[in-house]
């Protein structure tokens, strides 16, 4: 297996500082308390209709934000494994925008530096070394996290249309939510809007912290970390099998065999075949994964 490191794109400028446990000093409360609004506007799912339009709102919102952050944020932005038009990237970033979970350049950034220190004492959010809820919750809301070290990332930051979008990442996410209410009331802002954008913190929690500590899998033993595949969480993920990952992270194909259903590089070769992208990252030493693994 290639070392997994070096498909990671090359950091620039100076390392983030060792992380801090959470403490009331270094709490990011601008982001806690829209972050506790959001969970708690998901309990008005008890006191609304639920019909066939809210239930087709909320497939369609969790499928498509689900793309923007596996695709679009993920396989894109911070591990470029494939390639495509300026327009397009910056139609990418948009959608993943939709997701609430930071600027496009601070989340390939801190995901970098995650790849490049995984499970060890710098890693951002290591359930070894920083604690299980940590990993889980408390990084993400730690100011000594909320910059975006642009110096690091010049293969984004050259874009200026991203470094505005990475300052103002919420607008995208505001004006969705504004389209919602005003065509689906209340009941949709819950259903489409709330409820889709927990389920997608939770499972990009689910990696940081579960799938660094607990149960799954291990099918590349050689993956110098803890990652683990975790079956179910990368079915509804559009194929987030996180130890296939940490071993090829590049590669846009993160199910490597047919059970480990990757509806996410399916969507990426459809893409690829009426020319939307190109230049698919699939590593050959995948094909050992068929095989059993390591």
């Amino acid at each position: 297996m290639k070392d997994a490191l070096s498909l990671v794109p090359a950091p620039q400028g100076p390392a983030r500082p060792a992380t801090p446990l959470l403490t009331l000093r270094n709490l990011r409360w601008e982001a806690l308390i829209p972050y506790v609004s959001v969970y708690a506007l998901c309990l008005g799912a008890f006191f609304i209709r639920f019909d066939q339009a809210i239930l087709s709102l909320f497939v369609v919102s969790y499928l498509g934000r689900m793309f923007g952050l596996t695709i679009c944020y993920h396989r894109y932005f911070a591990h470029r494994s494939f390639k495509t038009s300026r327009p397009l990237q910056l139609i990418l970033a948009v959608i993943g925008s939709l997701n609430l979970q930071g600027g496009v350049i601070w989340w390939a950034e801190t995901h970098r530096y995650h790849h490049r220190h995984a499970d060890t004492p710098d890693d951002l959010h290591s359930p070894s070394f920083q604690g299980f809820l940590y990993s889980h919750y408390g990084w993400y809301l730690n100011k000594d996290n909320k910059s975006t070290h642009l110096d690091r990332m010049k293969d984004l930051a050259r874009f200026p249309e991203l470094v505005w979008l990475n300052n103002y990442h919420w607008v995208p996410f505001a004006v969705y939510t504004a389209i919602i209410a005003w065509s689906f009331g209340f009941a949709g802002v819950v259903w489409g809007v709330c409820i889709p954008t927990v389920l997608l913190w939770e499972m990009t929690h689910w990696v940081q912290s579960f799938s660094h500590a607990l149960g799954g899998y291990r099918r590349w033993n050689d993956s110098p970390d803890q990652s683990r595949n975790h079956w179910l969480l990368g079915l509804i993920t559009l194929g987030e099998f996180h130890n296939n990952h940490h071993a090829f992270v590049s590669s846009a194909k993160q199910g490597h065999v047919w059970w480990e259903i990757d509806g996410g590089y399916y969507i990426l070769k459809a893409m690829a075949g009426v020319g939307l992208i190109w230049e698919l990252r699939v590593p050959s030493g995948i094909a050992k994964g068929a095989e059993g693994g390591q």
